[in-house]
């Protein structure tokens, strides 16, 4: 299995079938989003957080940046027909509330390919305006840094040892030096500790938001990628994330 589709979801066949195109090299059947294990139910609304869906099953988390933009990672809708994604918006169940929206476009980044770090992150573009409260992006994160990871993903750390959760989860942890990741670009990526050493994202959480308080408010820092130690197991090492910071002309020259 690559390292890259370790957090894509396993939610139901539907979803599998989306998530067959993550990560060069993955074959269709062995699709991973990540959900987070060692974290708690969300504890507050966050009217950003958007659930990718096909056919009504979660299949990868993304970030509402625009009304009608959403920031996920690339290997979560690489080769997918927009036709064939929907969104949930800031609902902490999946399975209902929030807003609905039908996506219209996919923009990959095209340094994106599966085998490499960098360049995995993506834009899907929603139909029609939505009313939820967008996230600002956050500046350069320096290691130390306290962060929150939020979605779906799975809470048990076995690949298909349990469902997705229904209610939205949380962490809290904190950004680390790029060394303590394998295969990382530090000056593209984030590199996100595991707290306790057993406790992070995992398979269902693929494109999800890493955020920080800035002035009592959120700001999106990073999307969620991959493991850092290549361990099909989730949290038994660091996670990491594509660094928003560092794609901001990038997503600016799409969104406007």
């Amino acid at each position: 299995m690559k390292a890259r589709s370790l957090f894509v979801g396993l939610v139901a066949g539907a979803a599998a079938l989306l998530a067959s195109t993550v990560g060069a090299g993955t074959a269709a059947a062995d699709p991973v989003n990540p959900f987070i294990v060692g974290g708690s139910d969300a504890d507050q609304d966050y009217s950003f957080m958007v659930s990718l869906q096909q056919g009504g099953q979660h299949f990868c988390g993304g970030s509402l940046i625009k009304a009608d933009w959403v920031l996920t990672a690339a290997h979560c809708v690489e080769g997918t027909s927009p036709s064939a994604i929907s969104a949930r918006i800031g609902s902490r169940d999946r399975t209902s509330g929030g807003e609905e929206a039908k996506a219209s476009e996919v923009i990959v980044h095209p340094d994106y390919n599966g085998s490499s770090p960098g360049g995995d992150i993506a834009l899907v573009k929603l139909s029609a305006p939505a009313k939820s409260a967008t996230v600002p992006q956050g500046s350069t994160i320096d290691p130390g840094t306290k962060s929150r990871l939020i979605g779906w993903g799975q809470t048990c750390p076995t690949r298909g040892g349990c469902g997705a959760p229904q209610i939205l989860q949380q962490l809290d942890t904190q950004v680390v030096e790029a060394s303590k990741c394998t295969g990382i670009d530090g000056k593209l990526e984030l590199c996100t500790d595991n707290p306790g050493g057993d406790a992070g994202a995992c398979y269902g959480d693929s494109g999800g938001p890493q955020i920080v308080q800035a002035g009592g408010k959120w700001e999106l820092i990073g999307v969620t990628s991959r493991s850092g130690n290549n361990d099909p197991t989730c949290a038994t090492g660091p996670s990491i994330y594509t660094s928003v910071p560092a794609y901001s002309s990038w997503i600016a020259e799409h969104t406007g």
